[in-house]
């Protein structure tokens, strides 16, 4: 009987488990990494943007979000809606063409499903340039598509059979047959590089050809009836909005205006202009000709800069009437459209808005507003407009503090346009969030940014800056314009995306904030912790400054590293926000690997790897100060600057060896006429010197050797709590420190009487001390009350938020290594229970926070657990405090080191990570709280079977059909998008869309494998970062080096 009995509770528990966890990648916030093409379709206002991974993705209006994924690993060149259908055609670098459709899926919500694919195929033997795809032109019709070649040929396929039309094939020889010799004779026609439709009659299309010859092409007769005859290289062309005159580019910065009219069928152009002349200017890949009520129309072109001086500058070039700006970004412009206000019938474009994709960001440019403001983006955020660093998650933050930093951060967003955002097709069903969540990110640049990560968008909401605390080069003028009036080319700075940091020690290492006491507290890669409070108003303040010798005067440990930071002495003005008002140095200057706050008793601690300090922030004073360097940690007090120092040595070293031995190459005689054997031995000798340059950061790094005898001293984790440490009848305040040796050191800590708070001395003194048998290094600590519950944030049951810790029973002491859980009872300090990790296959735990897991199915039941994570990306969830495994999920590769080291957890169940350097991958193992898109984009059914050749506009109104009666019965309904490791489904999941997709890229494979370090090594790179593999000099090498310390 008792082997039934338990047998039946086991599929109770198993019912239960389902109701409280479900895994699931919801969503991506950020920016997509490496865009490669943008398409917009003025019916719908929707935006596509495709990748180099194979991925893309359509969005509309805030939440409107939806992502496809081709089965080839290969790069999205070009994206084409379909005039005035819910369908959209891809063009591939393998060049293949892809059709998509915008469905329903079972429970009413749009997913993009792939309906056919199709490889333009040449005549047998025929070279492959004869077949590959150039431009892709889908016809107003909707039933063709018209494709232009290397080749110089032009290509008809129906729709959507993707049936070849051999018979409308437009040949070089058909297009010649007019071109007088002399031009014929001059130079071939090249590739076809543009393909472009007359907006008033669907029977003319324009072909134009690289070497400069366009060519007006009729579709009924089948031959050609105007050639424009260039004499520059072509790079696109564009019609006005009557049909009357063309606009074509050229490779030498200019840029010509046609006539198209009956009675010249050869015209010489009307206007022929450099605008950034005279000197060589570089090519103007794509040029827009766009009309007005007021008849002075706009030009906007992609280029054209001087080439001697400008010529490295990313720049989209606005000319209306006398007004000329040039808006200059800090990565390339991969294309860019505009949002047109006049309708497809109307006789002018108004354009409204200019939205521009770049490399690293999306800018939008309000062109109604005389000044041309920028238009704040509500998605696609550049996450990493400065490198990220860490991150921190606070859940459920209270009303009050959440309206005050959206206040500060309103102030901040005064130079944006109040336009609203113009893509805005479709509409949400998603449900409202239940609450507000802040995720905080610190950046290599000094900088804290808040975002709010309550919903599917990740909207920023307020922006901290420390580098006004510091003497530095680094120069915080913000301003957008940055360039005087009389400037030529009028270049005005736009966007928000900044790789390079001018000082490394700037970098944000560890977050820590209070939601209820509005205070708050970052730590630096120089050592440099400050604790800041909210102010409503600016202020002119200067800033406390205490310096805490971590080593206290040791005399056989001296720091090789950087030098810290220097506070400005003068007042500081501080704007509405975030104020610091106390800055602790530590000395050594080294990075801070942990960091702990408790508003209520006003005090503050944090570790490096010499060392942990307590400090009393209301007091302004050192509380406490404990060196937990072991003689045998010599390579922690070499900074990690000081490492790049000796890498950058050994790479200019390694280059000085190349160049040497292939001058020495070319210097040596050859004996005999054998050259090969010559040629052979010099690239032996390059493979040599490259292979001891690959050598030198590794060597480093082997130093480092395991945890078990190195870095013992480096303090993982910091903990505040009141419990029972000396005996079972008094509870106080104490503090716990976690070493990477495997020890636990406690202090006591007293705390005057409120009235007696800033007059008498906060004191603390060594408790006890424990050391884990396996000295595995502490990676998290937490106290459980007599009811096995975590022990209250401090303030919380202050604020009625939480139940009171029951203070009666024994106190239970939880101490994780990554190793193993283990319970400890207080204040005896006597085992309990435990659990060890596998170590079959060498995990070990990297991330750890409780987590409550509220029931799908009960209202009112919820449990707590641990959320960990293994370096083998595997997410589990341990009750507590029984430390049972209840559920284990694969969530990361485990070759993305930066993706592991970068993942936060929140109090709910879910998580973020880094899948590139721009994105954040959202994920869920709660089965209650899943935040991912569900929207809906209404297409008229009868549209894709039109026959009519009316042409939209290239810029034309919206034209929206919205069914929101439909929306609350819809919420209640949906499949998540990626369930639990094993689950079945038809089709692809969503949610591995954008990570498979990059995991799949052999580039981004190639950056991940080469962050990865041997495990010896691990200590290491936490301590002092891993040199980030996208850096573009050496400083920046270091200073990204930072990034991936303990996103906690």
């Amino acid at each position: 009987m008792k082997r039934f009995r338990r047998h039946g509770h086991e599929l109770h528990r198993e019912r239960i488990k389902q109701d409280l966890f479900q895994f699931n990648k919801t969503v991506e916030h950020g920016f997509p990494h490496q865009p490669s093409a943008l398409a917009y379709s003025p019916t719908l206002q929707l935006m596509a943007i495709g990748s180099r991974s194979g991925a893309f993705k359509i969005y509309g209006a805030p939440e409107v979000e939806i992502m496809g994924l081709h089965d080839e690993n290969a790069a999205v060149t070009q994206i084409r809606f379909l005039p005035e259908q819910g369908q959209l055609v891809t063009l591939l670098d393998d060049n293949s063409l892809h059709l998509w459709k915008l469905k329903k899926s079972p429970d009413g919500l749009s997913v993009l499903k792939e309906e056919s694919r199709f490889d333009l195929r040449g005549q047998p033997g025929a070279p492959p340039s004869v077949t590959t795809i150039t431009v892709v032109l889908p016809h107003s019709s909707g039933d063709v598509l018209f494709l232009g070649t290397e080749g110089g040929c032009v290509f008809a396929v129906e729709q959507p059979s993707f049936r070849e039309q051999d018979e409308r094939t437009i040949g070089q020889e058909a297009v010649l047959q007019k071109v007088p010799d002399d031009y014929r004779c001059r130079r071939s026609l090249g590739s076809v590089e543009a393909l472009q439709e007359n907006p008033r009659n669907p029977d003319q299309i324009l072909i134009g050809y690289s070497r400069g010859l366009v060519v007006l092409w009729d579709l009924q007769a089948n031959q050609a009836t105007h050639h424009f005859l260039g004499d520059q290289q072509l790079e696109s062309v564009t019609w006005q909005r009557d049909g009357r005159q063309i606009i074509s580019s050229h490779s030498d910065g200019s840029y010509c205006q046609w006539s198209v009219s009956n009675d010249d069928r050869m015209p010489q152009p009307l206007e022929n202009k450099v605008p950034y002349g005279p000197f060589p200017c570089k090519a103007i890949p794509k040029i827009l000709w766009l009309t007005t009520k007021q008849r002075t129309p706009f030009i906007i072109f992609k280029g054209g800069m001087p080439r001697a001086s400008y010529g490295d500058r990313h720049s989209i070039s606005v000319l209306h009437g006398t007004k000329q700006t040039a808006f200059d970004f800090t990565s390339r412009v991969i294309d860019f459209f505009v949002v047109n206000e006049g309708g497809s019938e109307s006789d002018c474009d108004e354009p409204s808005a200019l939205l521009v994709l770049a490399e690293e960001e999306l800018v939008a440019i309000d062109l109604k507003t005389p000044s041309w403001p920028v238009i704040q983006c509500p998605y696609l955020i550049p996450l990493h407009c400065s490198a990220i660093t860490c991150s921190h998650h606070v859940s459920n933050i209270p009303i009050k503090l959440w309206e005050r930093i959206i206040a500060a951060g309103n102030k901040q967003s005064t130079q944006y346009s109040t336009k609203p955002w113009p893509i805005d097709g479709g509409y949400s069903t998603a449900p409202e969030a239940p609450q507000r969540d802040l995720l905080l990110t610190g950046h290599e640049d000094g900088t804290v940014r808040f975002w709010d990560a309550s919903g599917v968008c990740l909207k920023p909401l307020y922006k901290l800056s420390t580098v006004g605390v510091f003497v530095t080069d680094a120069d915080h003028n913000d301003n957008l314009n940055q360039s005087g009036e009389d400037e030529w080319p009028p270049l005005r700075k736009v966007g928000s995306f900044d790789p390079y940091s001018d000082d490394p020690r700037l970098g944000i290492q560890k977050i820590h904030l209070c939601k209820y006491s509005g205070h708050l507290t970052v730590a630096g890669t120089a050592g440099q912790v400050l604790v800041m409070e909210l102010n409503d108003e600016a202020a002119d303040q200067e800033v406390a400054c205490t310096l805490v010798d971590i080593l206290q005067d040791q005399d056989t440990f001296k720091w090789k590293g950087h030098e810290r930071l220097n506070p400005r002495e003068e007042l500081v003005h501080f704007p509405a926000g975030f104020q610091p008002f106390v800055l602790v140095q530590c000395q050594p200057p080294a990075v801070v690997t942990s960091l702990a706050l408790h508003s209520e008793w006003k005090l503050v601690t944090f570790g490096t790897s010499h060392g942990f300090g307590l400090y009393d922030y209301q007091q302004k004073r050192t509380v406490v100060v404990r060196c937990t360097l072991h003689p045998s940690d010599q390579l922690a007090l070499e900074g990690p600057l000081s490492r790049v120092k000796s890498i950058k040595k050994s790479l200019r070293h390694s280059f000085r060896r190349i160049r040497g031995t292939r001058a020495s190459g070319r210097k040596r005689p050859v004996l005999g006429s054998n050259a090969a054997k010559v040629q052979e031995a010099n690239a032996k000798m390059d493979r040599e010197a490259l292979n001891e340059m690959e050598l030198a950061p590794v060597q480093r790094r082997i130093e480092a050797r395991s945890a078990d005898d190195s870095f013992t001293g480096f303090v993982r984790s910091l903990y505040f709590a009141d419990s029972f440490v000396r005996d079972g009848s008094y509870h106080g305040p104490s503090l716990w420190a976690g070493t990477n040796g495997g020890t636990v050191f406690v202090y006591t800590i007293h705390i005057p009487p409120v009235e007696r708070r800033m007059e008498e001395p906060v004191t603390a003194a060594q408790a006890k001390e424990i050391q884990l048998m396996h000295r595995a290094p502490v990676v998290g600590i937490f106290i459980l009350d007599g009811r096995g519950v975590l022990l209250p944030e401090p303030l919380e049951a202050a604020h009625d938020l939480s139940k009171s810790p029951d203070m009666h029973g024994n106190h239970m002491l939880l101490v994780i290594s990554e190793e193993q859980f283990k319970i400890f009872t207080l204040p005896k300090v006597s085992t309990r229970t435990k659990l060890k990790l596998t170590a079959m296959e060498g995990s070990r735990v990297r991330k750890v926070s409780v987590a409550s897991f509220n029931s799908s199915r009960v209202e009112d039941y919820s449990e707590n657990g641990l959320l960990v994570l293994t370096n083998l990306g595997d997410i589990q969830v341990i009750s507590l405090p029984t430390l049972k495994s209840q559920v284990r999920y694969e969530c990361i590769r485990k070759e993305d080191v930066s993706g592991i080291a970068s993942c936060v957890f929140t109090k709910s169940g879910q998580g973020f990570y880094l899948i590139s350097p721009s994105e954040f991958e959202r994920f869920s193992v709660s089965s209650k709280w899943v935040v991912e898109p569900r929207c809906i984009v209404d297409i008229d059914e009868g549209v894709g079977t039109r026959t009519s050749h009316q042409r939209a506009g290239q810029d034309g109104a919206l034209t929206k059909a919205r069914s929101r009666e439909t929306v609350q019965s819809q919420q209640t309904y949906g499949l998540s998008r990626q369930a639990s490791v094993g689950s079945e489904g038809d089709g692809r999941k969503a949610g591995e869309i954008m990570e498979h997709a990059l995991l799949n890229d052999e580039r981004v494979l190639l950056e991940i494998q080469s962050t990865l370090e041997s495990e010896a090594a691990l200590t290491d790179r936490l301590s002092f970062g891993h040199l980030d593999r996208n850096s573009k000099n050496v400083s920046g090498l270091q200073s990204q080096g930072q990034r991936m310390i303990n996103g906690d």
